[in-house]
Protein backbone atom coordinates (compact mmCIF):
# COMPACT_ATOMS: atom_id res chain seq x y z
CA UNK A 1 0.00 0.00 0.00
CA UNK A 2 1.15 3.36 -0.94
CA UNK A 3 -0.05 6.38 1.77
CA UNK A 4 1.16 10.15 0.90
CA UNK A 5 1.02 12.41 3.58
CA UNK A 6 1.62 16.05 3.63
CA UNK A 7 0.13 19.52 4.65
CA UNK A 8 -1.29 21.67 1.86
CA UNK A 9 -3.10 25.53 1.74
CA UNK A 10 -6.29 26.23 0.33
CA UNK A 11 -4.44 26.61 -2.80
CA UNK A 12 -3.07 22.99 -3.03
CA UNK A 13 0.13 24.62 -2.17
CA UNK A 14 2.33 22.56 -0.28
CA UNK A 15 5.77 24.15 0.01
CA UNK A 16 8.07 27.12 -0.61
CA UNK A 17 12.01 27.18 -1.19
CA UNK A 18 12.47 23.08 0.02
CA UNK A 19 10.30 23.74 3.19
CA UNK A 20 6.76 24.74 4.38
CA UNK A 21 5.56 27.90 3.99
CA UNK A 22 3.70 27.81 7.36
CA UNK A 23 4.03 27.09 11.21
CA UNK A 24 1.88 24.41 12.57
CA UNK A 25 2.88 22.23 15.58
CA UNK A 26 -0.42 20.52 15.86
CA UNK A 27 0.35 19.28 12.28
CA UNK A 28 4.00 18.54 12.81
CA UNK A 29 2.67 16.01 15.93
CA UNK A 30 -0.13 14.62 13.66
CA UNK A 31 2.80 13.96 11.21
CA UNK A 32 4.50 12.55 13.81
CA UNK A 33 2.12 9.86 15.25
CA UNK A 34 1.33 9.12 11.58
CA UNK A 35 4.40 8.48 10.15
CA UNK A 36 6.68 6.83 13.44
CA UNK A 37 6.74 2.86 13.33
CA UNK A 38 6.79 3.19 9.34
CA UNK A 39 8.58 3.01 6.41
CA UNK A 40 8.60 6.33 4.65
CA UNK A 41 10.14 7.34 1.42
CA UNK A 42 10.83 10.99 0.18
CA UNK A 43 12.84 12.31 -2.24
CA UNK A 44 16.99 13.58 -2.10
CA UNK A 45 15.40 17.22 -1.82
CA UNK A 46 12.90 16.38 1.02
CA UNK A 47 16.00 14.21 3.07
CA UNK A 48 18.42 17.13 2.70
CA UNK A 49 15.88 19.57 3.97
CA UNK A 50 15.18 18.05 6.87
CA UNK A 51 19.03 17.25 7.34
CA UNK A 52 18.88 13.97 8.14
CA UNK A 53 16.46 10.88 8.95
CA UNK A 54 13.50 11.06 11.01
CA UNK A 55 14.03 8.87 14.51
CA UNK A 56 11.77 5.75 15.07
CA UNK A 57 11.25 5.52 11.00
CA UNK A 58 12.96 3.53 8.45
CA UNK A 59 14.02 6.10 6.50
CA UNK A 60 13.76 5.63 2.62
CA UNK A 61 15.27 8.23 0.02
CA UNK A 62 14.42 7.93 -3.82
CA UNK A 63 17.10 9.46 -6.11
CA UNK A 64 18.16 9.56 -9.60
CA UNK A 65 22.08 9.67 -8.31
CA UNK A 66 23.51 6.55 -8.48
CA UNK A 67 26.48 8.41 -6.20
CA UNK A 68 24.40 9.64 -3.79
CA UNK A 69 24.86 8.52 -0.27
CA UNK A 70 22.24 8.99 3.29
CA UNK A 71 23.54 8.08 6.25
CA UNK A 72 20.77 6.76 8.50
CA UNK A 73 18.84 5.89 5.22
CA UNK A 74 18.07 3.38 2.77
CA UNK A 75 18.62 5.16 -0.84
CA UNK A 76 16.70 3.83 -4.05
CA UNK A 77 16.54 4.79 -7.63
CA UNK A 78 13.47 3.84 -9.60
CA UNK A 79 9.87 3.23 -9.32
CA UNK A 80 10.29 -0.88 -9.64
CA UNK A 81 12.23 -0.13 -6.20
CA UNK A 82 8.97 1.68 -4.51
CA UNK A 83 6.98 -0.87 -6.11
CA UNK A 84 8.81 -3.79 -4.41
CA UNK A 85 8.95 -2.13 -1.01
CA UNK A 86 4.93 -1.17 -1.10
CA UNK A 87 4.30 -5.09 -1.71
CA UNK A 88 6.32 -5.92 1.44
CA UNK A 89 4.69 -2.82 3.80
CA UNK A 90 2.64 0.31 3.68
CA UNK A 91 4.65 3.29 2.41
CA UNK A 92 4.15 6.19 3.52
CA UNK A 93 5.20 8.84 0.93
CA UNK A 94 6.17 12.19 2.46
CA UNK A 95 7.09 14.00 -0.61
CA UNK A 96 8.72 16.36 -2.33
CA UNK A 97 6.47 17.11 -5.62
CA UNK A 98 8.73 15.10 -7.90
CA UNK A 99 8.03 12.14 -5.82
CA UNK A 100 4.50 12.53 -5.08
CA UNK A 101 3.96 13.53 -9.37
CA UNK A 102 5.55 9.65 -9.86
CA UNK A 103 3.88 8.04 -7.68
CA UNK A 104 0.20 9.98 -7.76
CA UNK A 105 -1.66 7.60 -10.38
CA UNK A 106 -0.73 4.23 -8.09
CA UNK A 107 -1.30 5.82 -4.47
CA UNK A 108 -3.86 4.04 -2.37
CA UNK A 109 -4.40 6.82 0.39
CA UNK A 110 -4.06 10.32 1.01
CA UNK A 111 -3.67 11.35 5.12
CA UNK A 112 -3.65 15.34 4.40
CA UNK A 113 -3.68 18.60 6.65
CA UNK A 114 -5.80 20.72 4.58
CA UNK A 115 -4.85 24.26 5.93
CA UNK A 116 -7.59 26.60 5.31
CA UNK A 117 -5.42 29.55 4.32
CA UNK A 118 -3.55 30.92 1.44
CA UNK A 119 0.56 31.02 1.64
CA UNK A 120 3.20 32.02 -0.67
CA UNK A 121 4.30 28.62 -2.76
CA UNK A 122 6.11 27.37 -5.46
CA UNK A 123 5.15 23.47 -5.02
CA UNK A 124 2.15 22.75 -5.17
CA UNK A 125 -0.24 19.07 -5.74
CA UNK A 126 -3.54 18.88 -7.91
CA UNK A 127 -7.08 18.90 -6.15
CA UNK A 128 -8.15 15.26 -5.67
CA UNK A 129 -11.28 13.78 -7.57
CA UNK A 130 -14.42 12.86 -6.01
CA UNK A 131 -15.08 10.61 -8.72
CA UNK A 132 -11.23 8.90 -7.82
CA UNK A 133 -11.25 9.34 -4.29
CA UNK A 134 -13.42 8.31 -1.61
CA UNK A 135 -13.03 10.97 2.02
CA UNK A 136 -13.67 8.60 4.75
CA UNK A 137 -12.34 11.00 7.87
CA UNK A 138 -12.06 14.50 8.72
CA UNK A 139 -11.02 15.71 12.00
CA UNK A 140 -10.55 19.09 13.10
CA UNK A 141 -6.83 20.51 14.08
CA UNK A 142 -6.71 22.84 17.34
CA UNK A 143 -6.38 26.71 17.00
CA UNK A 144 -4.70 28.33 19.35
CA UNK A 145 -1.42 30.35 19.90
CA UNK A 146 0.81 27.95 18.90
CA UNK A 147 -1.73 26.79 15.92
CA UNK A 148 -2.82 30.12 14.33
CA UNK A 149 -4.33 28.79 10.87
CA UNK A 150 -7.54 26.80 10.87
CA UNK A 151 -7.15 23.23 9.39
CA UNK A 152 -8.37 19.40 9.52
CA UNK A 153 -6.74 16.35 8.86
CA UNK A 154 -8.17 14.46 5.78
CA UNK A 155 -8.11 10.86 5.06
CA UNK A 156 -9.21 9.61 1.65
CA UNK A 157 -8.91 6.51 0.17
CA UNK A 158 -9.15 5.55 -4.04
CA UNK A 159 -12.43 4.18 -4.69
CA UNK A 160 -12.93 0.53 -6.01
CA UNK A 161 -13.38 0.55 -9.73
CA UNK A 162 -16.64 -0.61 -11.05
Amino acid sequence: MIVFVYARDAHYGIGKDNGLPWHLPADLRHFKRTTTGQTIVMGRKTFDSMGGPLPNRNNVVLTRSRSFQAEGAEVIHSLDDVLQLSKQEAIYVIGGAEIFALLWDICDKHIVTVIDEKFEADTFVPPLSEQEWELVETVPGPIDEKNRYPHEYRTYVRKQAK
